[in-house]
């Protein structure tokens, strides 16, 4: 199981990039569409204001059982201990252990 403290940080992160998306876009939109290397720097100073962690790149996808963040299965939404316990089980529709 993942410590609270990083369940709770990744939990801050996903709030604060909903928060703002819209901005971040807007600021994304005018620094393509602008002209002028002044029109570029105040773009990316607005952007370097807003927070760091409202970047979506700095999401990571978490076992939703566990909370892990290494060995992440994005079908199954599940880290590959929790996937191949619950594979073993039969828990998984369509999974099965390899025999040849």
């Amino acid at each position: 199981m993942a410590k609270q403290c990083m369940l709770q940080r990744e939990a801050k992160r996903q709030k604060l990039v909903k928060k703002y998306s819209k901005k971040r876009e807007e600021i994304l939109a005018g620094l393509k569409t602008s002209k002028s290397l002044t029109e570029i720097f105040e773009g990316q100073k607005k952007l370097q204001r807003l927070p760091v962690n409202s970047s979506s790149i700095r999401l990571t996808n978490r076992c939703w059982k566990t909370g892990r963040g290494r060995g992440f299965y994005r079908d199954f939404g599940l880290s590959r201990h929790v996937l191949r316990e619950m594979a073993h089980d039969c828990l998984l529709p369509g999974v099965f252990k390899a025999s040849w």
